[in-house]
């Protein structure tokens, strides 16, 4: 394996498979078989998961409710994503601890730096919730804060597509995929792969970012063993 500890970002939407809407059983068990490959060559993992297939907030604020409001609802959801993913886990006996930003106490622990560190050295799956506690920051600004906290070494951020485009691939045909970016680059055209708070975090920080599929069984693992999968962001990258 060519990390000892990273952060991985799971869309909400990679939970629900095919079904539009919830959670397919079989994406969270085959996630968590991957997890547990990961952890048993003695990679230090921690999750950062989504709430998208549950609740949105950007899009129920736009529907007229209190900004706010519609966040910390999707915070919620993002926790009973990763309950779910903890318990797919330690049913192939993985350990693993739940942190949540917001104070659930008979749920999950407390978010304290300190302790989501011994975990990981104690090779415990870590899984964050409920984002980083306040209203009007994403996931993936959180997984870039967390990252940083736990002194990741990278960000493996597993979605729908192979990586990051131009354009969006599903309506072009001809959207280009990049191989590499820089952070600038990234922040310079807008390029959908994380919000620009996570960009600048990550680049004020050094911490690479590689974009790949969830999609094709055995990712994950091929991330992590450094194959050329998907598109790496980083500051000495060449766009290409």
């Amino acid at each position: 394996m060519s990390y000892q500890r990273v952060l991985l970002k799971l869309s909400g939407e990679a939970l629900m498979g095919d079904l539009g809407y919830g959670i397919d059983p079989k994406i969270v068990a085959d996630i968590a078989q991957e997890i547990a490959n990961v952890v048993k060559s003695g990679v230090q993992t921690a999750v950062v998961v989504g709430g998208g297939n549950i609740f949105r907030g950007m899009k129920a604020s736009a529907a007229g409710m209190d900004r706010a409001t519609a966040d910390y609802i999707g915070m919620i959801a993002t926790v009973m994503n990763a309950m779910t993913l903890q318990d797919a886990l330690e049913r192939i006996e993985i350990p693993t601890r739940v942190q949540t930003a917001i104070a659930m106490q008979e749920l999950a622990e407390p978010y304290i730096r300190r302790r989501a560190i011994r975990h990981l050295e104690r090779n415990r799956v870590v899984i964050f919730g409920a984002g980083s506690g306040n209203p009007f920051f994403t996931t993936d600004t959180t997984a870039a804060l967390r990252a940083a906290e736990i002194d990741a070494e990278v960000i493996f951020k597993a979605t729908k597509v192979d990586g990051v485009y131009d354009s969006d691939p599903q309506t072009n045909p001809n959207a280009r995929r990049f191989e590499s970016l820089t952070y600038s680059h990234v922040l310079a055209n807008e390029l959908k792969v994380m919000d620009s708070t996570a960009i600048a975090l990550c680049k004020e920080n050094s911490i690479p970012i590689v974009v790949f599929s969830l999609l094709e069984s055995g990712n994950i693992t091929k991330a992590l063993q450094g194959a050329n999968l998907g598109t790496v962001v980083g500051g000495n990258n060449e766009v290409k």
